[in-house]
């Protein structure tokens, strides 16, 4: 079975030191990363929960409410449902495109420095 992938690079890259590790470490570019990632993803991380909580607690606690027909047989409880998981694939979709734009950038630029290729 063929694939187009290259086979994996024979470069070696310099090991980094437990004292460049600590230094990336102290250091304003890294803290600077963290702070992007934490900005980000605790924030959504703590919103999703509480939402998520909601609808356990709405569903066990509010059966009326939850059972309220909207049109047909669809209620309330089926569209809070369906809530949950568009929620969390846009929440996917959003982290990934933070990433790619904000963090993975930084985050190659420490890596390449601690190899020794920058």
């Amino acid at each position: 079975m063929a694939t187009d992938a290259p086979p994996p690079s024979k470069e070696q890259h310099k090991l980094p030191s437990t004292e460049e590790f600590t230094a990336v470490q102290e250091s304003a570019e890294f803290g600077e990363l963290r702070h992007s990632y934490r900005s980000f993803a605790f924030p959504l991380t703590v919103g999703f929960i509480a939402w998520y909580l909601l609808y356990v607690l709405l569903s066990n606690f509010a059966g009326d409410f939850m059972g309220t027909k909207l049109f047909g047989n669809i209620n309330v409880a089926f569209v809070l449902g369906i809530a949950q998981f568009v929620t969390t694939f846009v929440i996917a979709w959003w982290y990934s495109r933070h990433a790619a734009a904000n963090l993975d950038p930084k985050a190659e630029a420490i890596k390449s420095r601690m190899e020794g290729d920058a």
